[in-house]
């Protein structure tokens, strides 16, 4: 039997399902001491919910555990600390006790065990729940191991102070009772039912449909399958009386969300003189959210939004799910700009990650600014890092539609902008490029006053991401724009001009609102309920549209790739017309195009000209694929130099493996080799991997 100075000699356990309790850890019972006697054990501090969850479903007594005590301590405060010194201490206490009113209630016994109804000792509204329950344990995050918490478990049996079973199924008073069940709804029924009260289902909507799915499991089974009338009335009434605005001063109220939603804020740095306000919230829906379509899947920023009207952009972590649409994983609200400051929470997410599923991996990460700190973000996700270019082609196109009135002139100042992009035409150099469009199209002073001001400053920047980076295709475009569109939306409307300045405001209707559509949007896509209350955006999602798009309705002359067309789903004697097939840079004369957006017929030819390997290789993939071959063409002469251009060079192989295997996945377009004695080179030196 260990003392308590002996614990960090314990192993460190951590169970590999999601949710677990103390019935999957080792126990060690403890000698001596102010815990002499009782079993504990060491899991990662991050775990900690998951294990209080486990805890709370035991089939014999389910329960729910509750914050009966808690202290914490700042890091430095100890000079000599114990070694179960904490910087967190939690007591859990299971909800059924420790005060028994089960003598009152029935109007026997001497009422000894009675509690005041009102004053200290007292727990108004819980009366009929308490039944004299000693189980409770504490959890201690370890002051010299922070990532480690102590388990210590004082009364692991859900008995009273006789020893004798108080509720659950072992108890015989309880049976056909409330008290064989835990005494409150899960947190998953309050989140869904809360979701559906925001997204506007009535209360008798919520009843039947819950009728429905308890009916269809056989019958009532725990306490969620008991949810009545009054559960659903006290929901409406807390969304009723709650508000964004917790207090009269914006920064006070973003302060006092943070403390009463701890569960939903994975990062808060308050605004000071030498750092900026940083606020990355995911609720636990999110993060289930990341663990099922990330793994194995693509992960994107969705960065800046809202720049010139919100008081902070903000920045959005997207996945996509089967039915490609863009799935919101995480929110960033910062006042600088959120890839400087990247690294401060972008590791603490993928160890979290990493921590609920040490097997979970991405395929690729997309960002949509080639100023974040790319390394940050391949070192701490161990992925592909794509150059997402959307708001750029969105912001070129509807300036050119707006500033532009000559379709034929839009078509070719588009394409001399993807050439500036790309700097195909002029080498390494994109000025004479950018001379040369200047001088083309001198007379479109409109638009031509817009690129000086917005994009001159910065074309350089992107066109040595491009050159280091490469580019994803069309179709997670789409769901980015079907995104960037609802939120804009939802947040941009006329009525909430007044709240724009107020980040609380933000916080509060992302997290209710908002967060609830795209709950509702994946509940009603696993169960087939509500269909009929699901977004329209969802089903307008280009990248899904194109799916459904024949073969036969796309006509494209391989021997003339200058432009396709794609008959109408709505009209089969309607065509549409795309110039420049098979592109990043393709433009199709259909409405929704016409807006700036991207269309199913431009990503349904992308995938065409993909599968039949009859489009020129995209400018991106062109720019890549160069850079290998410059490094091979010049090798230094300096050793050190050589050295390192030969990892370079084993780095950009290994890239160009891994853009293989997205391309076989759909996720990037392949890199056809061009017959020509550079290339035939280059496969000398460095031949297929395998």
């Amino acid at each position: 039997m260990p003392r308590m100075e002996d614990i960090l000699n314990l192993p460190l356990q951590d169970p590999p399902c999601v949710e677990f309790s103390a019935a999957n850890l080792k126990w060690v019972k403890v000698e001596g001491g102010r815990q002499g006697g009782d079993d504990i054990a060491l899991i990662p501090f991050a775990r900690v919910e998951e294990f209080v969850k486990g805890e709370s479903s035991n089939a014999e007594c389910p329960a729910s555990f509750r914050i009966e005590s808690r202290r914490k301590r700042s890091e430095g405060s100890i000079s000599k600390p114990r070694v179960d010194g904490y910087l967190e201490y939690t007591l859990y206490w299971c909800s059924y006790g420790p005060e028994d009113y089960r003598d009152s209630e029935s109007g026997n016994g001497d009422g000894s065990n009675v509690k005041p109804a009102t004053g200290k000792g007292s727990r108004p509204g819980r009366r009929h729940m308490m039944r004299g329950c000693l189980c409770h344990f504490t959890v201690k995050r370890l002051y010299t191991r922070p990532l480690l918490a102590l388990i210590i478990y004082n009364q692991r049996k859900h008995v009273d102070k006789t020893g004798a079973p108080c509720h659950g199924i072992l108890d015989r008073d309880a049976v056909g009772t409330r008290a064989m069940y835990a005494p409150r709804i899960s947190e998953d029924l309050r989140q869904k039912v809360m979701s559906m009260l925001y997204v506007g289902i009535s209360l008798d909507n919520i009843i039947q449909h819950h009728i429905e799915v308890v009916q269809g499991h056989g019958g009532p089974h725990n306490r969620d399958d008991f949810l009545t009338r009054n559960d659903v009335r006290n929901m409406e009434r807390v969304i009723r009386n709650s508000s964004h605005e917790l207090h009269v001063d914006d920064e006070c109220s973003v302060k006092m969300w943070v403390q009463r939603h701890h569960k939903h804020v994975f990062f808060f740095q308050d605004y000071s003189a030498s750092e900026p306000f940083i606020l990355v919230i995911q609720t636990d829906w999110q993060l289930q959210q990341m663990l099922h379509y990330g793994n194995n899947g693509l992960m994107s920023f969705h960065s800046t939004f809202g720049s010139k009207k919100l008081k902070y952009p903000l920045s959005t972590l997207l996945v996509f799910d089967s039915s490609h649409n863009a799935i919101p994983v995480a929110w960033i609200i910062t006042s600088s700009f959120v890839g400087q400051f990247v690294h401060k929470w972008i590791g603490l997410l993928a160890e979290r990650i990493h921590t609920k599923d040490p097997r979970w991996r991405l395929s690729a990460f997309l960002v949509d600014d080639p100023s974040f700190d790319i390394s940050t973000i391949r070192e701490n996700f161990q992925c592909r890092i794509l150059l997402c270019v959307w708001h750029v082609r969105r912001a070129w196109i509807k300036n050119l539609l707006k500033k532009c009135y000559n379709v034929e002139v839009q078509q070719e100042m588009f394409k001399h902008l993807s050439w500036i992009l790309y700097s195909s035409r002029s080498g390494p150099n994109s000025v004479d490029t950018i001379e040369e469009f200047m001088q083309v199209f001198v007379d479109q002073c409109a638009f031509m006053d817009y690129f000086k001001s917005q994009w001159l400053p910065h074309i350089e920047l992107w066109v040595t991401g491009i050159r280091s980076l490469p580019v994803t295709t069309p179709e997670p475009l789409a769901a980015i724009e079907t995104y960037h569109l609802r939120l804009k939306s939802k947040l941009f409307h006329e009525q909430n001009v007044n709240f724009w300045p107020r980040v609380d405001w933000l916080i509060h209707t992302l997290t209710t609102e908002f967060h609830s559509l795209y709950w509702l949007d994946q509940y009603s896509m696993e169960t087939g309920y509500f269909e009929n209350l699901r977004d329209d955006s969802f089903s307008t999602n280009a990248w899904s549209q194109a799916l459904h798009i024949p073969d036969v309705n796309v006509m494209l002359d391989e021997q003339n790739l200058q432009l396709a067309k794609i008959i109408s789903q709505a009209d089969r004697t309607l065509a549409y017309t795309i110039w420049n097939p098979g592109s990043e840079f393709s433009l199709c004369d259909c409405p929704w195009s016409r807006l700036g957006n991207v269309c199913e017929h431009v990503i349904k030819l992308a995938m065409v000209c993909k599968s039949r390997q009859v489009a020129r290789p995209l400018l991106a993939a062109q720019v890549y694929r160069q850079a290998l071959l410059s490094l091979l063409q010049n090798p230094p002469d300096d050793p050190l130099v050589l050295e390192h251009a030969i990892v370079h060079a084993t780095r950009l192989q290994q890239d160009i493996k891994g853009l293989e295997e997205l391309s076989n996945s759909g996720l990037l377009q392949p890199l056809p080799l061009e017959v020509n004695p550079h290339m035939a080179l280059n496969l000398q030196l460095f031949p297929r991997l395998p």
